[in-house]
């Protein structure tokens, strides 16, 4: 994967936690809750990923 389709898997796994994290509060469940944090993380990871990608890449192309 590149970097740009790391960043953007990345944040739809964000955006998508940071939603199950509101909907498991919302109904009091919390082990849904707990996936939400979960996926929060992975595309946060994720996200760090592409950036380093990026990062690396234009290191390489300055050389």
């Amino acid at each position: 994967m590149g970097s740009t389709s790391d960043k953007i898997s990345g944040k739809a796994n964000e955006l998508a936690g940071k939603a199950r994290q509101a909907m498991g509060d919302a109904v009091g469940n919390k082990e849904m809750e707990a996936k939400g944090v979960l996926q929060e993380a992975k595309g946060d990871a994720q996200q760090a990923k592409g950036n380093a990608k990026e990062a690396i890449k234009n290191v390489v192309d300055r050389t």
